[in-house]
């Protein structure tokens, strides 16, 4: 063994692998003091301007402290030691449901189950005028289960952004009735939007559950976001069991607030489990982070019902195209439809 690795060479590797540890080290202790960093400045403490002096001076001391102090072990680990205390005040944050929420969010779905009954309470059909002038319209609506036929993928791209985009699941029925799920952010009026914020603890989730001509609509005529509508494979008994899986969850939520996570809780990841439970477990896709490519990935997986080649069933599946010219609310769930007959090569 010495004659395979003469001492010059392991005393290389060694020094390779306690290199590379040291590295790899470095960086998730950077990870974990920028996140540190964000939770103190989107915490619950009491001004912008206190979190902001906080977050600053605890992220500048410790770099000063791995700067300065030789013993790196003896500072790793009152650094770890400060971490699990922040993480035991973090966990102390809690979600609400009493907000000044924005119009669009105000109302939590609920869902009672009567046998094959299934009633929605608060579903959410809104009359747009533009993307912020609106009628705010809620209703209760009961589906029938044994009605139950289809569950559609829609994807929606906004500025050109092929990476990310917002997932929904669209449930028809044999009577012509669809009811879509779009897990969002729970807004507040006046709060903005943020990837950043939504790391931290700074929006409640919700299940919106609401007419197609309502939350499409809302996307391919007011917010001109490239929306695709894809038919999926699944069976009528795995439509129904995904749709009861769904709207069991909507009544927990409006039972206990939950947080909305930009990676771990969010448009897609959050339909996943709901999924998974139907069709079983599947191997991790980075595709499921990167949602924007959420519809390859469910090509790729033989999810998608179609027998083209994935550029032509996502342009056969673009709905922007069929409404472009008529985006009128009545028989929206129609007109987006068309490219839903036998397909040819």
């Amino acid at each position: 063994m010495g004659q395979i690795f003469p001492a010059h060479k392991r005393h290389y590797v060694r020094g390779f692998l306690h290199g590379t540890v040291g590295v790899v080290i470095a960086i998730m202790l950077l990870g974990i003091l920028l996140w540190s960093v964000g939770a103190i400045y989107f915490s619950n403490l009491p001004s912008e301007e206190f979190r902001a002096v906080a977050a600053i001076f605890f992220g500048a001391a410790w770099i000063v402290a791995f700067a300065v102090f030789r013993n790196r072990l003896r500072t790793t680990l009152v650094f770890l030691a400060t971490f699990a205390v922040l993480l035991v005040w973090w966990s102390t944050i809690s979600p609400s449901h009493d907000r000044n929420w924005r119009s669009e969010v105000a109302r939590l779905p609920r869902a009672e189950i009567h046998g094959d009954l299934v009633t929605i309470r608060n579903v959410r059909d809104f009359d747009y005028r533009s993307e912020n002038d609106f009628t705010v319209r809620y209703k209760d609506k009961t589906y029938d289960l044994n009605d139950i036929r289809t569950v559609d993928l829609v994807l929606s791209h906004w500025d050109d952004i092929i990476v990310v985009g917002h997932m929904i699941l669209s449930f028809g029925f044999g009577n012509g009735d669809y009811i879509s799920v779009s897990v969002e952010t729970r807004l507040e009026k006046g709060e903005p939007q943020s990837a950043i914020r939504g790391l931290f603890k700074q929006y409640e989730l919700i299940y919106v559950l609401a007419e197609e001509r309502d939350v499409i609509r809302l996307r391919t005529s007011f917010r001109n976001e490239d929306v695709y509508l894809y038919p999926t494979r699944a069976t009528r008994d795995e439509v129904r069991a995904l749709f009861l899986d769904i709207v069991k969850r909507v009544s927990q939520i409006a039972e206990r607030p939950e947080f909305y996570n930009t990676f771990v809780q969010n448009c897609s990841t959050a339909l996943v489990p709901h999924i998974e439970k139907v069709r079983g477990p599947r191997d991790f896709d980075p595709r499921m982070l990167l949602n924007g490519f959420s519809d390859k990935m469910a090509y790729d997986r033989g999810v998608l019902d179609t027998d083209l080649s994935f550029a032509g069933t996502k342009a056969r599946h673009y709905i922007n195209q069929y409404v472009r010219h008529d985006d009128r609310a009545d028989g929206y769930s129609r007109r987006i439809r068309p490219h839903l007959t036998p397909q040819s090569p």
